[in-house]
C-alpha cells in the first residue's frame, strides 16, 4: 500500500533540542545529579507532572509550581542542595531561547506536501500560560501555515505513547496505518505506531532521517538545489474588501503580524502571484497585505479608462491605507505594480517606509520627448500599442482565458518553452499577441493545477478590459510624472532585476542611483519576467534580508486623542 501521510513529532524533531536533552542540559548547568529533574517530572506515572501537563490537566505555569515543589522535596530526601538561583520557570525560558527550527526537516515536509503527501505535526505539548507564551504562539502559528494538521496532546486529553492518540491521528488524516510514516526522537513513542502497522523513523541526526524518509516516501528530499517555498492557498487565507468610493472596491489578502508590507502585482496576474512570498514574509515577522489591483479578480473594474491612470491608482491606494488604519507601509511591486510603488514613493513619500520593485525600473520622464514617440522607438513595446484600441486585445485574450495564461505566463527554463518563441515585436503587424501559438498549449511549470484554475476564474469574473486599461493612460501618466521630474526617491529602496526578462531588461535600470540615493540592487540572472513564481526561494531570501536590514520604525508621534 502506497504511503501518503507523514507524522512529525515537534520537540526533538522539527524543533530542538527535545525535552529530554533539555532536562539533561539543565541538570549539568545546575550541578544536579543525572536524571534529577527527570525523576521529579515523571514521578507518579500517569499522575506525574509531565503526564498531567501533556494531557492538558494542568497548564505550563502550574507545571512550574509542581516541579519547584517536587525538586525541593526530592532534594531534601536525597540530601542535595539546590542552587540559590534555581528556577524551573527560568530554565524553561532559557530552553525556549536556545531551541531552533530544524530547517531541513521543515523543508522536507514542504516537499512531501507538494508531492501529494498529507503532513501532520503530532506532538506531546502543553497549554502555555507562562510569561513566554508568545514564543509558543508564534511557533504554533508557523506550524499551522506549513502543515495540513497540527495535533497537540493537551487539546485531546491523551498523549504519546497512548495508542488512542495514534488512532485519533489516523482518523484525522483519513489514512490507514500502512499509509503513514511517523518520525519521533523517543523510541517508546514509536512502538504503538509500529504495532499498528505504521512505518517509523527514530530521529537522531537529520541527514540519516532524510535518507530514511526519502526511501520510505519515494520522494527526493536530499540534494534539492532550490526547493519551492510553502505557498498559500486562496481558501486558507483571510480575504478583505475595502470600499474606496462609490463603485470602486479593492480586494486584498492579509496574513501575519508586524510591520506592514503591501504587495502589488502586475499584468496579467493576481494577488496569488505572491503565493510563495506571503508565508515567507509572515514567518519573518511581517504583516503582509497582497492587493488585487483595480480591474482584476474580486476588485472592481470600472469602465472609465481614466480610472486606471497612475495618479488615480495611487490616490486609491492612499484611501486603501487610510481605511485600514495604516499610516505607513513598505511597498513591493512587480511589473505594473512596480510602477505604482515608484509613484507612491514619489508622490506620497510620507506613506512609504521603503520601496522595492521587481523587474520594473524607475526612470523620470523626459519633458522634451513625447512618451508615445519614445515608446514607439522601442520595438519590444509594440504590444502596448496593440493594447490601445478598446475591445481589440480583449477579444483575443478573452476568447480562451486558459490558453492566454498558458502562453503568457511561462518560465525561461528550456523544458517550459513552447515551440514558438514569444516575440513582442510587430504584434500589430501579426494581428495579435498570441498569433501562431498552439491552440491548446501545455500548462507552464510556474502556473498550473489549482493555481491556474484560480487565475482563470479571476479573469472570467473581471475580463481583460480593466487590466488593459492600465496601458491606455500613456499620456496622462507621462504628464503626471512630469510634475515630479526633479524629485528624488529618498527612502530605502530595492531594485531586483531578472537576467532573462526580454521586456523589462536589466539594462533599463542603469543609472537609477542618480534619482534613488539609497538604492540597493539584487540580480537574478536565470530568471524571466515572472520573478515571484519562477525563482521564489531566491526572491524570498532577497526580500527578507532587505526588509530585516531596514532602519527601525520611528516611534509614532504623540498625536493627542480626539
Amino acid at each position: 500500500m502506497a504511503r501518503r501521510a507523514v507524522l512529525f513529532d515537534l520537540g526533538g524533531v522539527l524543533f530542538g533540542p527535545g525535552l529530554q536533552h533539555f532536562l539533561g542540559s539543565c541538570e549539568r548547568d545546575c550541578a544536579l545529579p543525572r536524571n534529577f529533574l527527570r525523576k521529579v517530572m515523571f514521578a507518579g506515572g500517569s499522575d506525574s507532572p509531565y503526564a498531567k501537563v501533556m494531557r492538558g490537566q494542568i497548564t505550563l505555569s502550574q507545571l512550574f509550581s509542581e516541579m519547584e515543589e517536587g525538586c525541593r522535596q526530592h532534594a531534601t530526601t536525597s540530601g542535595i542542595t539546590l542552587p540559590d538561583t534555581f528556577s524551573v520557570a527560568r530554565a524553561f525560558e532559557e530552553m525556549a531561547a536556545k531551541r531552533t527550527v530544524n530547517a531541513p526537516l521543515l523543508q522536507a515536509a514542504r516537499v512531501l506536501r507538494r508531492n501529494g503527501f498529507k503532513t501532520c505535526v503530532l506532538t506531546n505539548n502543553w497549554v502555555d500560560d507562562s510569561a513566554g507564551r508568545l514564543f509558543t504562539a508564534t511557533l504554533m502559528n508557523l506550524l499551522h501555515r506549513h502543515f495540513d494538521l497540527v495535533i497537540e496532546s493537551c487539546r485531546l486529553g491523551m498523549q504519546k505513547p497512548d495508542p488512542e492518540i495514534y488512532t485519533y491521528a489516523l482518523d484525522a488524516l483519513q489514512a490507514k496505518p500502512q499509509e503513514v510514516i511517523l518520525l519521533d526522537d523517543i523510541g517508546e513513542n514509536l512502538k504503538p505506531a509500529q504495532e499498528m502497522g505504521m512505518a517509523t523513523v527514530l530521529v537522531r541526526d537529520t541527514e540519516t532521517v532524510l535518507k530514511e524518509l526519502e526511501e520510505l516516501s519515494g520522494v527526493q528530499l536530499l540534494n534539492q538545489q532550490e526547493p519551492l517555498p510553502t505557498a498559500c492557498d486562496p481558501s486558507n487565507v483571510t480575504h478583505g474588501y475595502v470600499p474606496i468610493r462609490h463603485g470602486v472596491q479593492l480586494h486584498f489578502v492579509e496574513m501575519g503580524q508586524g510591520p506592514v508590507v503591501c504587495l502589488c502585482h502586475g499584468f496579467p496576474e493576481s494577488w496569488l502571484s505572491w503565493r510563495f512570498q506571503i508565508p515567507a514574509l509572515v514567518d519573518a515577522g511581517f504583516r503582509v497585505i497582497a492587493l488585487e489591483m483595480k480591474g482584476y479578480g474580486e476588485s472592481t473594474a470600472p469602465p472609465d479608462i481614466k480610472e486606471y491612470s497612475q495618479e488615480q491608482i495611487c490616490k486609491d491606494l492612499v484611501v486603501f491605507l487610510d481605511k485600514l488604519g495604516i499610516p505607513q507601509t513598505v511597498l513591493v511591486g512587480h511589473d505594473w505594480g512596480g510602477a505604482v510603488v515608484w509613484n507612491m514613493a514619489l508622490f506620497y513619500p510620507e506613506r512609504v517606509r521603503a520601496v522595492a520593485s521587481l523587474n520594473t525600473p524607475y526612470r523620470p520622464p523626459d519633458p522634451f520627448v513625447d512618451i508615445v514617440e519614445k515608446m514607439k522607438s522601442i520595438p519590444t513595446f509594440d504590444y502596448q500599442f496593440y493594447f490601445q484600441e478598446p475591445g481589440v486585445a480583449e477579444a483575443e485574450l478573452e476568447r480562451d482565458i486558459g490558453r492566454t495564461l498558458k502562453v503568457l505566463i511561462r518560465s525561461t527554463r528550456r523544458e517550459d518553452r513552447l515551440p514558438i518563441t514569444f516575440d513582442f515585436h510587430r504584434v500589430r503587424e501579426r494581428g495579435g499577441l498570441l498569433v501562431g501559438f498552439p491552440e491548446n498549449p501545455p500548462a507552464s511549470q510556474i502556473l498550473h493545477g489549482p493555481e491556474l484554475q484560480y487565475y482563470i476564474q479571476c479573469f472570467q469574473k473581471s475580463g481583460f478590459s480593466g487590466p488593459l486599461n492600465w496601458y491606455r493612460n500613456m499620456g496622462p501618466n507621462w504628464r503626471w510624472a512630469l510634475s515630479a521630474k526633479d524629485r528624488k526617491i529618498t527612502m530605502p529602496a530595492l531594485m531586483v532585476t531578472a537576467g532573462k526578462d526580454v521586456v523589462l531588461h536589466p539594462s533599463m535600470s542603469k543609472g537609477m542611483e542618480e534619482w534613488i540615493p539609497q538604492l540597493h540592487r539584487e540580480h537574478i540572472e536565470e530568471c524571466g519576467h515572472w520573478t515571484q513564481m519562477e525563482r521564489p526561494a531566491v526572491l524570498n531570501r532577497i526580500l527578507v534580508e532587505w526588509l530585516e536590514g531596514l532602519p527601525q520604525d520611528s516611534p509614532l508621534p504623540p498625536i493627542s486623542r480626539l
